[in-house]
């Protein structure tokens, strides 16, 4: 926003792309990135994740409203000797160095890049179902979660319980103006090929069992897809 000359500042909610995908907060002069600890970070909730950029740290400054809860001029200065003004989810912090490690481990454009080989793999497997899904341009594809929409006649949400009581596998649910429409299937994190084959299978039978595919066919769609971008 700064570079078009606009007053208006970007805040970016990164709940879903922190760790998932390229987020550069300096280099694209976002001014404030939120995001949380449940997602790329692979942690549990509770931890938010902030950057603030300059132009928001002023306006901060500048600002005359009361805060009674949370300050980031309080957190700025604890910043300087390592610690919070408050009591702190000690055990999501040494989870957060661990994630971190792993993330340095096996390098950030690595992660991206299985991300969105999995994002790939599970769209492969949803036409292979002959289902759609939400976004129907694929350069704009989430690489954090797919939606998979059923057909009329059919309750995501039903699906979903069908699916957890039977082989004891969660799916998202749909979020308003969705629900009951969609249901969710993450492929982000500490997750390898094999795990998201399986889980996709647990969705085939799923959709079988629940009479939304008369026949299967995703999961071998998947693992092809997933054959064609392994590299030996």
């Amino acid at each position: 926003m700064c570079d078009s000359g606009h007053p208006a500042m970007l805040f970016v909610d990164a709940v879903s792309s922190l760790a998932v995908t390229d987020l550069q907060h300096d280099a694209w002069s976002i001014d404030v990135t939120v995001s949380g600890s449940q997602k790329g970070m692979m942690l549990p909730p509770g931890l938010a994740v902030l950057a603030v950029g300059p132009r928001a740290m002023q306006a901060h400054e500048g600002a005359k409203l009361p805060r009674s809860y949370w300050d980031w001029g309080d957190q700025k200065r604890f910043n300087e000797r390592g610690f919070f003004p408050y009591t702190p989810a000690t055990n999501l912090m040494f989870g957060l160095e661990e994630a971190l490690a792993m993330l340095a481990e096996e390098g950030l454009e690595n992660v991206f890049a299985r991300h969105a080989l999995f994002g790939r793999v599970t769209r492969a497997a949803v036409k292979g179902w002959g289902l759609d899904v939400i976004s129907q341009n694929e350069s704009e594809a989430s690489q954090a979660a797919t939606a998979i929409l059923v057909p009329e006649g059919h309750d995501a949400d039903a699906v979903r319980a069908l699916i957890l009581d039977c082989f004891d596998m969660s799916l998202g649910t749909g979020l308003d103006p969705f629900r009951g429409q969609v249901f969710r299937v993450g492929h982000i994190g500490d997750l390898g090929p094999l795990q998201l084959i399986g889980t996709l299978a647990g969705v085939e039978m799923g959709l079988q069992l629940a009479g939304v595919i008369s026949r299967a066919g995703g999961v071998a769609a998947a693992m092809e897809a997933l054959i064609k971008d392994t590299v030996l």
